[in-house]
């Protein structure tokens, strides 16, 4: 059963940084492209990056520059470095397997960016 579980969230400045993961298991996870995807308040599912089995990463216009992904296949781990951080970057984060919000994914964590 494939399980992902993200953490990391919490509430912040604008400006400033989080670095968020996602523990997988269940599956070979080094083998399968990862995703981060976001929900903002009373909207739907974004993309906003994905990183495939060897480390090439891709990201959404609206992130590029400011979010980097990355992965540790020796722990079966995805990260999400946020910085310069901004109000309209508040959504519940979630991790998935594969190359788009389609795949399973966590429960989510939540990112609040405000002063």
């Amino acid at each position: 059963e494939v399980q992902l579980v993200e953490s990391g969230g919490g509430l912040v400045q604008p400006g400033g940084s989080l670095r968020l993961s996602c523990a997988a298991s269940g599956f070979a996870f080094s083998s399968y492209a990862m995703s981060w995807v976001r929900q903002a308040p009373g909207k739907g599912l974004e993309w906003i990056s994905a990183i495939n089995p060897v480390r090439g990463t891709y990201y959404a216009n609206s992130v590029k520059g400011r979010f980097t992904i990355s992965r540790d296949n020796a722990k079966d781990t995805l990260y999400l470095q946020l910085n310069s951080l901004k109000s309209e970057d508040t959504a519940m984060y979630y991790c998935a397997q594969g190359w788009g919000p389609s795949g399973p994914r966590g429960q989510g964590t939540q990112v609040t960016v405000s002063s």
